[in-house]
């Protein structure tokens, strides 16, 4: 959780703070990160809509008032940089943000925390954007969340032979997910 808290206050751009923390507390991958639009988003029940991919079971993930704080933030930023985009993430120059910069903005804020580690050879000294989708995973199990409830978060297929019989309600994910999701206090 420190860890995680540093990660996002070493992010100078209030984009990168609200993607991270974005990243960080829905457990989406890259790919779905960067083709979200501005009109995904769903105010009212701090949901985003994700575009479909072939790897995402479920659409709809959630976010909570502090990853909510930063976005607003980041939407009233993002107005003078190029408010006819409807891409969610660009870049300065008003253009839709790709993997490599995606990629070299947390690394650059890993670096900066001693959670990156380029010349190792080990993977565990490497820091990318996969690993805040095991923050998220790992942190939602340790509060207690249900797993049936994470694998939906997170979009996995399912695998089992009964998981199609079980319904997910929405409303009562949306509970358990702000119930659960951990404050990194940013």
């Amino acid at each position: 959780m420190e860890d995680a808290a540093r990660l996002v206050d070493a992010c100078v751009d209030i984009r990168d703070k609200a993607m991270l923390l974005i990243m960080l507390k829905t457990g989406i991958r890259r790919g779905e990160l960067l083709s979200m639009e501005v009109g995904d988003i769903n105010w009212k029940n701090q949901s985003i809509m994700l575009k479909p991919k072939k790897k995402r079971s479920n659409r709809i993930v959630f976010f909570d008032d502090e990853a909510g704080y930063y976005l607003k933030h980041w939407l009233e930023v993002r107005e003078s940089r190029n408010p006819m985009s409807p891409a969610l993430w660009i870049s300065t120059w008003g253009t839709k943000i790709d993997y490599g910069s995606l990629q070299h903005t947390i690394q650059k804020a890993a670096l900066q925390c001693g959670l990156h580690d380029s010349t190792s050879p080990r993977m565990e000294d490497h820091f990318s954007a996969h690993c805040t989708r095991h923050f998220f995973t790992t942190h939602l199990m340790r509060a207690g969340m249900p797993r049936e409830f994470i694998q939906e978060l997170r979009g996995d297929v399912r695998r089992e032979a009964i998981d199609i019989y079980y319904h997910v309600d929405m409303e009562e994910l949306r509970r358990s997910y702000l119930a659960h999701i951990p404050q990194l206090g940013v």
